[in-house]
Order: C-alpha cells, then structure tokens, then sequence
C-alpha cells in the first residue's frame, strides 16, 4: 500500500566532505539508488540531503515530522559520529528502522582499496544503536544488500506495521450497546484501554442513530442494491422488504462511522431491537462491509479487538476479525466463524446475500452474506488483556486452508485455518497465555512483521 510514508535519513560525516571531496558523486548516487529501490516497494519516501552535523539532522528529522511519517529510515553512507544525529533522533516519536546495508556485494581480498570509503557504514550504524538503546528509542536493524537479500521487503514490512501501530494507538472504536454480559475475556475499562493502549471508546448516540436511519433515503438504498447484484450472489427469493431494512441500518451505521471519524466499531447483536430505531436490524453485511473498506470491526462489544482489525486493516486490506469455534484434530486446523462478519475481500467467492434467521431479540429478520474463506498464507493475531494494565499480543503462522467440493458449512461464515506444528499444542499455549476467544487473521504476514507491530505499540508479543 503505497500510503505508507517513511523519511529516508542519510547519514555521512562532514570530515569526508573535507578531505576526500571526490567521493560525494558516488554517496550521493547510492542514496539515490536506495530512496529508488523503497520507492519501488511502494513506499511513499521523503528524502533529506545527506545529513553530517547536528543542525543537518536536526532540520531533516523536523521536516519529517512536519510531513507525518510513519517510520524514520536511517541509512549510513560512510561512518557517521553517532553524537552529531543523537539529539535529533531522540525526538523522533515514530519508529526507527535502520537500513544497514552498503553498494558492494563481495567485498573480499581482490576488492580495491578504495571501495573501502563507500563500504564502511556497518560500524556507524554500531556506534549509533548503542545510543538509541541508551535513550530507550524504539528501533529495529534491517542487514543485508539491497539487490541481494529481502532487507527492502522487510523494511516495507515494518514500515506498513508503524503506520498500524500509530493507528492503534490513536484508535476512536465506536461501540453500539453493551459489550456482551458475562463475556469477559476482552473486556477492559475505557480509561484502562485509553492510558494503556491510546483507544478511545465512541459511545453510540441512539437518538442521533434513529434520525440518520430516518433520513437515508429510497435512493440511497437502491444505489446500494444494485451495487450489491455487481458484488453479491443475491438470493432470487430475497425480498427487497427485508434487503431495505437492513440496507438502511447499514447505510445509518455507516454515516455515524463517517461522522465521528472512527478507525473501526463494535456491536452487541443484544442490542438490536424492533423497538429500537437507532438499531432494528442487526447490520451484518455493513459490518462487512466496513470491514472491506478498511474500518475494523469485532463483535460482541469488543473494542479493543475491533481497533486491533481497524489498524492492521491500514497496512493490509485482507485482514478480517474471527472466531475459533471447532477443531479438526484429524486435519490439524480449526474451524473460523461468527455469526455473519467477516471481511469480503479474504472471501473465496462471490458472497450469497440472502435472509438471516434471528431469534436472539425481537428484531426482524436481517440480511447476510457468506463465503468460505480463501486459502492463503495467513497469520492468527489476538490482542490478550492481563493482569495490572498488561496486554499481551499473540502471534501463530499458519495457512487458511483451500477448500474445494462440496463445503456443507457453506451457508455460513466459514474457513479452517491451519497453525504451524500439531493443532493440540497450539491450543495449549494460546490458552495456557491467556489468548481471548475473538481473533483476527491477516493473511499475507508474517509472525515476524506483528512482532513490530507489537513492538512500535508497547505490547508484550509472544510467536507461538
């Protein structure tokens, strides 16, 4: 996602400058080599000229906190005294990610003499972490060559996971109704997950809920049926009584989430009522919905799980809020489902819209759509409340499993994800580290990139 924005910091020495001036053409070429070689991950780069003294860095570091990065990338051109960029990095309030790397590849005993000018930063960018560790910065180190190693991928990796972590920790989650009662893994005093986590809680205005539903419009609501026969399968006997409805719940719900600037929301199906206009019908699909354009989502009142979905929604569209419900011992996976959100961009498949029984309040009847989840390289995330104000971030590679014929659990939200090692002892260590029973799956990461995630968000992580 080329939204992600990181400074390129380039760091030299000024003593070069003055007595080995002929060597500046070829630093400045690698450093244009570099910015290239991350604009080609599909970064979003702002560069500084090559920084030597402490006024240098400090007017580079202040340009990019004007430009609102996401990341500060550090890049040693030459060795570079670490006191001259101490001050400004220590005002840097993003992570830190330091590309170590160099323009040669061999450097062995027929490399000529001079290339040691241009090779030579390693032990900058060893003078300056042991400052960084020092002033308790937040940093991770990247090492490798730039055409021969995944040191740009990994850089982009954790750039997109900072750009999630200031999500996080700026997080406004809405919550409609109560979280569920009795349910309480993932429950957490607002003022508890706002000095711990940076969440705020978004109350629900039932009466103002009631008016925006009033005024959506009949045109509003046939502009997203027909949207929806381009996206959905729609069920041929699906009453359009039954699809407004639910289209206008929707279309309310998502007006307050524009309205109050929400990075994602949280529903107590409870909630919903006949007698209710703020809420009459659960709004499944819009809960999808949100989910597919980037605003997180988790059920059951579960605010901290839905501003986890929210943030990592921002660095990558496939991620969608789940349940574990049933294991396979026999194939090593465990069923995912809920009641009927789940994100529409993981679906294998067209989702069939069709008329949702509901018998847990007197709401009437709302719409869903299903799929079975795509297969995929995947990872299982699931944000833990501990003791004494502690989180807990766990992580577990897996796949979500490919499924091909029949699926008798078609008709509902559905997919088996697969963890890494034997099933049983994954579900030993989730529990036995307190993981809750909502999660979110992520495909296309790595155990390794919600490590930073974690990292850059002050949350204790544990890879299962």
């Amino acid at each position: 996602m080329k939204d992600t924005r990181i400074g390129l910091l380039p760091l030299y020495v000024e003593l070069y400058d003055k007595t080995v001036p002929q060597m500046r053409p070829q630093i400045d070429e690698f450093h244009k080599k570099v910015a290239r070689a991350l604009e080609g991950a599909q970064l979003t780069v702002h560069t500084s000229s090559v920084c030597r003294t402490k006024k240098e860095f400090q007017s580079a570091v202040q340009a990019f906190t004007d430009a609102g990065v996401d990341a500060v990338v550090t890049l040693h051109l030459a060795y570079s005294p670490s006191l001259e960029s101490e001050d400004a990095l220590k005002s840097v309030d993003c992570p830190i990610l330091i590309l170590d790397t160099t323009p040669s590849y061999c450097f062995d005993q027929s490399t000529d003499e001079t290339q040691i000018m241009l090779n030579h930063g390693i032990h900058g960018v060893q003078d300056m972490c042991n400052l960084l560790k020092r002033n308790n910065k937040v940093y991770s180190v990247f090492a490798g060559h730039i055409e021969h190693s995944n040191v740009i991928a990994r850089i982009k990796k954790a750039a997109d996971m900072a750009k999630a972590a200031k999500r996080f920790k700026t997080a406004r989650v809405g919550i409609i109704g109560e979280p569920f009662e009795g349910m309480g893994d993932f429950q957490v005093q607002e003022r508890e997950m706002r000095d711990r986590l940076g969440i705020e809680a978004v109350r629900y205005d039932w009466e103002r809920g009631a008016k925006r539903m009033q005024e959506i419009s009949q045109a509003q609501i046939d502009a997203e049926f027909e949207k929806d026969r381009q996206d959905f399968e729609v069920d041929k006997g699906l009453e359009r009584e039954v699809y407004d409805r639910s289209a206008r719940t929707g279309l309310g719900v998502r007006e307050w989430v524009r309205d109050e600037g929400l990075s994602a929301f949280t529903i107590n199906f409870l909630a919903t009522a006949g007698s209710r206009p703020g809420l009459p019908v659960m709004p499944f699909v819009e809960c999808c919905k949100a989910m597919t354009a980037g605003v997180g989502y988790a059920g059951e009142g579960d605010v901290i799980t839905a501003g986890l979905v929210g943030a990592l929604l921002s660095a990558n569209p496939c991620v969608t809020f789940s349940e574990m419900f049933c294991p396979d011992w026999k194939n090593g996976s465990v069923f995912m489902s809920h009641m009927g959100e789940f994100n529409y961009n993981v679906a294998s498949g067209k989702p069939f819209l069709t008329e949702k029984k509901f018998e847990f309040t007197d709401a009437e009847n709302p719409t869903v759509a299903y799929s079975t989840m795509k297969g995929g390289k995947a990872v299982l995330v699931n944000l833990a409340p501990l003791e004494n104000g502690r989180f807990l971030l766990l992580i577990k590679a897996g796949e979500m499993i490919r499924i091909n014929g029949e699926n008798k659990l078609g008709e509902a939200v559905n997919g088996w994800f697969k963890p890494e090692g034997e099933l049983g002892n994954f579900l030993e260590e989730y529990s036995k580290n307190g993981g809750t029973h909502h999660n979110v799956i992520a495909y296309g990461e790595t155990a390794e990139a919600l490590g930073y995630f974690a990292e850059y968000c002050g949350i204790e992580t544990i890879i299962l």
